[in-house]
């Protein structure tokens, strides 16, 4: 029942890039299996999805599985279609895959990481996950506070994006 999706994003990143991405997003999203709202008031269930979410409703093992599954497909598609040439770089590609899970595909393609991926600046690409080129933090904020959880996410996915740089 779960390899559906699975395959799907497979087909999608690869086989390397899926398997990171299936254990790293969960890692900092969590799993409840309900809908609930987040601390900043946005309806989300399972592994951080806040698409079609029910608040209250209570989701199965297998309906969060297939959830985080299908929002990692969604977000690994905004991220191949803004910056192609990832395909071939696994580690890169699932750093710039939980990096849009989180801040969304739209904010992904318009953010410094995209355009330096797409000018091959890798490391560039990597450091502008969570540090300005004058060394502020960035994307470690949620309504103006810094959140230590995304501090720690955002030092994890440049360190996954620089692996084998």
């Amino acid at each position: 029942m779960h390899n559906l999706p699975k395959a799907a994003l497979v087909s999608v990143v690869g086989t390397t890039a899926a398997a990171i991405l299936i254990s790293f997003v969960p890692k900092f999203e969590g799993v409840i299996h309900r809908g609930y709202f987040d601390p900043v008031g946005i309806a989300t269930k399972c592994s951080g999805d806040t698409h079609d979410v029910v608040v209250g409703k209570q989701y199965s093992a297998a309906e969060c599985w297939t959830s985080l599954n299908q929002q990692l497909l969604a977000h690994a598609e905004d991220v191949l279609r803004c910056t192609p040439d990832l395909k071939d770089h696994p580690n890169q590609l699932a750093a710039a895959v939980s990096f849009a899970y989180n801040i969304g595909g739209h904010n992904y393609c318009a953010s410094t990481t995209a355009k330096r991926f797409n000018k091959h600046d890798w490391k560039g690409a990597c450091r502008a996950m969570n540090e300005a080129d004058d060394g502020r933090a960035l994307w470690v904020t949620s309504h103006g506070t810094v959140l230590s959880g995304l501090v720690r996410r955002r030092a994890e996915e440049r360190a996954l994006c620089e692996r084998g740089l």
